[in-house]
């Protein structure tokens, strides 16, 4: 599924507050409303636990899989920060129950 980075706006060299933000569909289609968690494996191979048992990813604003890895990722592979207003689009694959992918488009 395709996903766009996301970005509290405080683009910290450490990575926190940033990730990758869902369609409404996609989140109701490959992810659980009792999952607390879900796995990530980034492109650069690094395994993370995101946290999606808080309301506000179920809600229909806040689609958002945070954390300071993602941001950490998107700012060694020079995909962060990005200009205003057009975030890169990534890919998350489902891999098996709450585990997926994020990577670059095409990788």
């Amino acid at each position: 599924m395709q996903v766009i980075a996301w970005s509290n706006g405080s683009h910290k060299k450490s990575g926190a507050g940033y990730g990758v933000k869902l369609s409404i569909e996609d989140r109701d289609r490959y992810f659980e409303r009792g999952w607390q968690s879900v796995k990530l494996t980034l492109e650069d191979g690094a395994e993370i636990e995101v946290n999606v048992g808080k309301k506000s990813f179920w809600s229909g604003t806040c689609r958002e899989l945070i954390h300071s890895q993602i941001g950490k990722w998107l700012l060694e592979v020079d995909l962060a920060p990005w200009p205003k207003g057009n975030p890169p689009k990534l890919e998350l694959r489902p891999l098996g129950k709450a585990y997926f992918k994020l990577q670059r488009l095409g990788s």
